[in-house]
């Protein structure tokens, strides 16, 4: 079964973490214990209506202000995929917590209070999914209930955002009407708004098609840990472990060892504790090879014929969160994978602030 991840965005109350909560709830993925908890938590509001926001809201802060600060992850499944949630924060001070969760993310479910149409922080959350290439974007256009459920309304913030989408080159946009709510559209097709004609956001969201982004030609494995057990049964054993990042390694392939550029092949590889004769990305693994070599933490694995080349300077699109600014000239450490180096910001190109 495979995992969609997905990531909730939108600007401060248009109801991200009460979208993921009737989700889990109405797709039956709260355990009884959890349910009673926040049926506590809200008997005093005078709607007696039970907060499913406070599924995701966590933090002390957040459940005392009604905001989520922090991102939010929950986990839950259906019969037909598994599910990543992140719930990222509304308010602009914590869009850099936004970024985190869309690092990874499949597909970005953009909220849309459709009271008030696309706003500042729509463009600002849609800007970061173009930049991080997310592959999938659902426009929920939530609390239809507020505005009679207006076909007329619905379709007006349809042609603004695809405006948005446009000059942003988002690929797959699509478009459902919700009230998060009261469940209209999000696990079952709601009888409110027969002039909607797709299907309900669970059901999107259960049949999107994945991309991967695995690379299955050119095999990399950086290297996390050196393993020589201090035991004397165990005293010739030298295995490199670490994750199998992109392609496939077998018994007897040759490799080269980076940045070292040293030759040799591999003499037997471990998956799970026992011996296999191949591993393939992204499993975990222990690499044994047919020389003594100087290796270290850090260092890169890499089939012969990768196609790797080592230098100096790169280029790279960064998303800088810090209060400080990135600034020309000055040093910073450089994490990639588990190697970490020095490093010097030569140039900026461009830059855009969101």
């Amino acid at each position: 079964m495979d995992i969609l991840r997905f990531l909730t965005a939108g600007s401060v109350d248009d109801g991200k973490s009460t979208l993921i909560g009737r989700l889990l709830y109405d797709s039956k993925n709260i355990l009884v214990d959890q349910l009673e908890a926040i049926e506590r938590s809200t008997k005093n509001r005078e709607d007696g209506e039970v907060d499913l926001a406070l599924l995701t809201d966590g933090l002390r802060a957040e459940r005392e202000q009604g905001i989520t600060i922090d991102v939010a992850y929950k986990y839950f499944s259906t019969p037909k995929r598994k599910f990543i949630i992140a719930d990222a924060p509304g308010h602009i001070q914590y869009t850099r917590n936004m970024v985190t969760g869309a690092s990874n993310a499949d597909l970005i479910i953009i909220l849309v209070d459709a009271r008030n149409g696309v706003i500042e922080q729509t463009k600002r959350h849609s800007i970061i999914a173009s930049l991080l290439n997310i592959p999938h974007v659902v426009v929920a256009i939530n609390k239809m209930d507020l505005v009679d459920y207006s076909e007329e309304k619905f379709n007006e913030i349809v042609k603004e955002y695809e405006k948005v989408a446009n000059s942003l080159a988002l690929k797959d946009v699509k478009f459902i009407p919700i009230s998060a709510k009261d469940g209209d559209n999000v696990v079952d097709k709601s009888e409110k708004m027969p002039w909607y004609k797709g299907s309900a956001l669970l059901n999107l969201l259960e049949t999107v098609e994945l991309q991967t982004s695995l690379n299955h030609v050119n095999g990399r494995f950086p290297v996390q840990l050196v393993l020589r057990p201090q035991v004397d049964e165990l005293h010739d054993y030298r295995g490199y472990a670490g994750k199998v990042e992109s392609g496939v390694f077998a018994v007897n392939d040759k490799v080269k060892i980076y940045p070292s550029n040293i030759e040799t092949t591999i003499k037997a590889i471990e998956v799970g504790g026992k011996e296999v004769q191949e591993c393939f990305a992204p499993q975990s693994a222990v690499l044994h090879l047919a020389d003594d070599i100087d290796i270290s933490r850090g260092d890169l694995i890499a089939k012969e014929d990768s196609l790797l080349k080592t230098g100096q300077d790169i280029e790279a699109l960064v998303c800088w969160m810090d209060e400080k600014p990135l600034t020309i000239g000055t040093k910073y450490l450089l994490q990639h994978n588990s190697k970490t180096v020095i490093a010097m910001v030569k140039e900026i190109r461009y830059r855009l602030d969101v």
